[in-house]
């Protein structure tokens, strides 16, 4: 408890410390400020634009400098891959196979129960226990047996005086402040709406670019077929009709349904009647004051106490009796020198070079060789030049150019790449 009152102690003579520190600031202001008259800023006014008589030199370092080497195609380092699957069977034994092989043991018989069940020949009926026990009754007027409900009457009046009405003082209220907002006063010193951009920046004429890109040919191909082997194999499989049973239709009962319970029948309380409450019955005063004394008010009495004052440390801070001075470390001991200019290593402008002309050729527009665009074999049903040989196991269509044998077949990745390069397998998926 001495901890948190020496804690609490402290922290006011902090703020105290703090408030008074900034009271002596702000005095200080006040008397050290003084009014200074405001000028209107001067603004530079840049040096006519003069335009050069010479030609802008359009060479860059990399044309300059730029030697260009011969081109030569670098060969793949990847191996070449095989595009015609291998006619030999595949042997598809595994390990696990080969060497775990079932032993030669008569099979064990299930030790389960025997089964003697037999369905029933007749038909089902599907009704439940609910359906044959309990059967339909009609309607039954029934009596309820609640009491009416009485409003209950009292004679003694609500009394609505609490101690807010009769301890409430109504003060009267004062006028709200309003601060009244100095008038906006404009400018004397006209707007200029000069930019860097609009000052320094002139517009050079030049020529426009030239596109490179080759001209377009028209496409002189036949349309492509929009048959495909699927529309054409494809037949439809006849769907038969959904058989669907009719609903059996309702039939309601002739009968009414009886409501009555089981309690309601078998236990009718001839001679019963309501019974009475054993709690006495509530003495209501009619009038008196209120008593309002409880067991608490009367039999813990409350204790005469004083009140202890909290013990304060004694200050030990002795507050200086001369003014704060405002003076910090930077404004103490900073001495202001004199701005040094450095020399510039950047090498002076030669000047702008004669207008020599863009060289308009690219490696593309040298190198590009425009190539006849060719139908594509696969839209053919029967591909012009190559007879169907077989299907693998994929199911993809082979066929194979005509001027090699059938006794080639047999060797179509040496001999038939070796004498016509340009003339190879057409493998169609079905």
């Amino acid at each position: 408890m001495r901890s948190m009152t020496h804690a609490r102690a402290g922290c006011q003579l902090c703020f105290c410390n703090f408030m008074i520190q900034g009271i002596l600031t702000i005095n200080q202001l006040q008397r050290d400020f003084g009014p200074h008259k405001v000028l209107p800023v001067k603004i530079h006014q840049p040096n006519p634009f003069v335009p050069s008589e010479e030609n802008m030199d359009l060479q860059t370092t990399y044309k300059q400098d730029y030697n260009p080497y011969p081109l030569c195609r670098v060969d793949p380092i990847k191996p070449r891959d095989s595009k015609y699957p291998c006619g030999d069977k595949m042997e598809s034994l595994p390990t696990y196979k080969a060497d775990y092989l079932p032993w030669n043991q008569p099979r064990r018989e299930l030790l389960r129960p025997p089964h003697h069940y037999r369905p029933a020949s007749t038909k089902f009926d599907s009704r439940t226990t609910q359906q044959d026990d309990y059967s339909m009754k009609g309607l039954v007027n029934t009596r309820s047996c609640k009491p009416p409900a009485v409003p209950k009457l009292c004679n003694i009046p609500l009394e609505d005086l609490t101690n807010y009405k009769m301890s409430y003082v109504a003060h009267p209220l004062e006028k709200r402040f309003v601060h009244e907002s100095e008038k906006f006063r404009p400018s004397e010193i006209p707007f200029e709406s000069l930019t860097t951009h609009k000052e320094s920046y002139r517009g050079l004429m030049g020529e426009p670019a030239k596109s490179l890109k080759p001209p377009a040919r028209p496409c002189g191909l036949l349309p492509f077929s929009n048959t495909t082997e699927f529309r054409d194999k494809y037949q439809a499989w006849p769907t038969p009709q959904v058989f669907s049973k009719p609903p059996a239709t309702y039939v309601p009962p002739e009968e009414k349904m009886d409501l009555l319970t089981t309690v309601q029948a078998h236990y009718t309380f001839p001679k019963g009647a309501p019974a009475e409450s054993c709690r006495p019955a509530p003495s209501v005063k009619k009038g008196g004051r209120f008593e309002g004394s409880t067991t608490t008010k009367e039999d813990y009495k409350q204790w005469a106490s004083m009140r202890t004052e909290p013990v304060k440390p004694i200050p030990q801070l002795n507050l200086p009796s001369e003014p704060l001075d405002c003076l910090t470390t930077t404004r103490a001991h900073y001495v202001p020198h004199l701005p040094m200019m450095t020399k510039s290593c950047k090498p002076l402008w030669s000047g702008p070079r004669g207008n020599i002309p863009v060289e308009g050729q690219t490696t593309y527009t040298i190198s590009f060789t425009p190539k006849e665009m060719s139908r594509c074999l696969a839209s053919y049903p029967e591909p012009p030049g190559y007879i169907f040989e077989e299907i693998d196991a994929l199911g993809h269509r082979i066929y194979r150019p005509i001027s090699q044998t059938g006794s080639r077949r047999s060797s179509r990745f040496s001999v038939g790449d070796s004498e016509n390069p340009n003339q190879q397998e057409l493998t169609v998926s079905a």
